[in-house]
């Protein structure tokens, strides 16, 4: 059990580096990030396995050791269990008045077989496991035992606790994930496939050829915020392709999935998507829905359109990479009242306001180098190839803004997304079965008490204070197994209730 707990410790101090350090499997984009904030740090991370936490070879040694802890802390404890259960009571002690809890002999009617009898049936009555014995001088013991819920209740949490592990375990091999941003009425839909998400994580026993075949397509999003703005309601609808059948007007919401063959589709988060035209100077319109990430919780948002095929000169055809286009962009959907675009006071479209600000040059998108479609390539711009235009400027809805060559960009509008995550766990109900299994195992081992009763009848005419020949007398000692500080006033009902009339040995387990 130790040896359990000290595992158990490890576990949670190897999960650290899993919430501290980005994840492969839940953000690629994070962890390239991080390589590049670390440069000298981030190669060593990386053999650690600390991108991979939950795969690493440290975080598989104590799984593994953990399991076989458990099973060796099972296994001998069930046994002698299931002994102990099977055993009926010992043997009444021969001094009961130096047990923890006793009864001096008292006067009581019948026999001393009648009165074990009348005992028994008191005691079985209040689920008591009782053994009567008749003794060599025709006196009578009464064994009793209660409790062993406690034990079956701690190894029926252990038991639990193993198949948690094991399902976790499972899900993590066999389950997958994927979060993607679908922006409203796109006229492509997204289908379940690893190139079509923004960030994805599949298990280690799952190919991209596993992943079932559906195609979602957002059709309408609806959002509801409170005064404060705090949002009341997110209902996300879609229309669904799946095993070649469509299914228009399929709605989930937050903590509502939509369940599909082999997945669930869940609701995260919602945000807007800046529609942003832009005509070169040859005349050439070119229009991008760019969905923009929120900052705050007043959807605050930034982002950027690229345009990196603009000004292509008509004569020859050919691109000029020193001519490429790209806006760095703020997205109010409720501005002040005062103008200052600092930040949005309100989440729903109310003022909407978009301030940009352009770049001129080499994006940098043909060098190789994986870039952020959410910002403009940094490195470009101290490099020099990146250069401002002007200053920043403010647009509404339906709003231009001439650039110096004659260029011209457009706030068309806006649309809705939402960023859903699909996932799919095959351990889940497997983790969900053990877990309440493991709650009903930790009641019953808090609430059981183990304890031990044991009754003496002795006939009356061997007592020289006895008046009568046609009664017994009865004395009786108690023995909690387990801390139970309320023992001694139930062994005393207990005694009370042996009594003739005395009613039935009701109590805990």
């Amino acid at each position: 059990m130790r040896t359990a707990l000290t595992l158990l410790f490890l576990l949670a101090i190897a999960s650290i580096p899993g919430s501290v350090f980005p994840q492969r499997n839940v953000s690629a984009q994070q962890v390239s990030d991080y390589y590049q904030e670390h440069p000298d740090l981030a190669p060593t991370l990386n053999k650690l396995g600390v991108f991979d936490a939950y795969a690493s070879f440290w975080f598989s040694a104590i799984y593994v050791l953990l399991f076989a802890s458990l099973i060796g802390c099972i296994i001998p404890r069930l046994r002698e269990h299931w002994q102990a259960v099977r055993m009926t009571p010992p043997e009444a002690p021969r001094r009961l008045d130096r047990l923890p809890a006793s009864a001096p002999a008292e006067e009581t009617d019948g026999t001393p077989a009648e009165a074990a009898a009348r005992i028994r049936t008191m005691l079985r009555k209040g689920r008591w496991r009782v053994t009567a014995r008749e003794q060599d001088n025709g006196s009578w013991t009464v064994s009793a035992e209660k409790g062993h819920l406690k034990e079956t209740g701690n190894l029926l949490f252990h038991v639990a606790l193993l198949s948690v592990l094991a399902g976790v375990a499972f899900g993590s091999w066999y389950g997958w994930h994927g979060n993607r941003i679908l922006v409203a009425g796109e006229d492509t839909a997204f289908c379940n496939s690893v190139p079509q998400f923004d960030e994805s994580g599949l298990g280690a026993r799952v190919d991209e050829a596993d992943l079932p075949g559906f195609c979602l397509e957002l059709t309408d999003f609806q959002a509801e915020f409170l005064d404060t703005g705090m949002p009341s309601s997110f209902e996300a609808t879609v229309t669904v392709e799946e095993n070649g059948a469509v299914t228009a007007g399929r709605r989930f919401a937050v903590n509502s999935p939509l369940r599909l063959h082999g997945a669930s589709v869940h609701l995260l988060g919602h945000g807007y998507a800046p529609i942003i035209r832009y005509t070169d100077r040859y005349g050439v319109s070119q229009e991008r829905v760019t969905p923009f990430l929120s900052t705050d919780s007043m959807l605050t948002s930034d982002g950027v359109a690229k345009f990196p095929d603009a000004n292509v000169d008509p004569a020859t055809g050919q691109r000029q990479d020193d001519q490429q286009i790209g806006f760095q962009g703020i997205y109010v959907p409720t501005m002040p009242e005062n103008g200052m675009v600092v930040q949005s006071v309100f989440p729903a479209e109310n003022n909407p306001g978009l301030t940009l600000i352009a770049y001129r040059g080499n994006l940098g998108e043909d060098a190789g180098v994986p870039n952020s479609v959410y910002s403009i390539n940094q490195a470009q711009i101290d490099k020099g190839k990146l250069t401002q235009v002007g200053e920043a400027k403010l647009l509404k809805p339906g709003e231009s803004w001439t650039l110096d060559d004659g260029s011209t960009v457009t706030f068309v509008g806006t649309r809705d997304y939402a960023t859903i995550a699909i996932r799919s766990d095959p351990g889940q109900l497997f983790v969900l079965f053990s877990s309440v299994l493991g709650l009903i195992g930790l009641t019953l081992s808090l609430n059981g008490r183990r304890r031990r009763v044991f009754f003496r009848i002795t006939a009356a005419d061997l007592r020289e204070s006895s008046t009568t020949t046609s009664s017994s007398f009865m004395e009786a000692g108690g023995l909690p197994r387990t801390d139970y500080p309320g023992f001694a006033d139930e062994f005393a009902q207990l005694v009370a209730a042996t009594r003739p009339g005395g009613g039935t040995a009701e109590g805990t387990e």
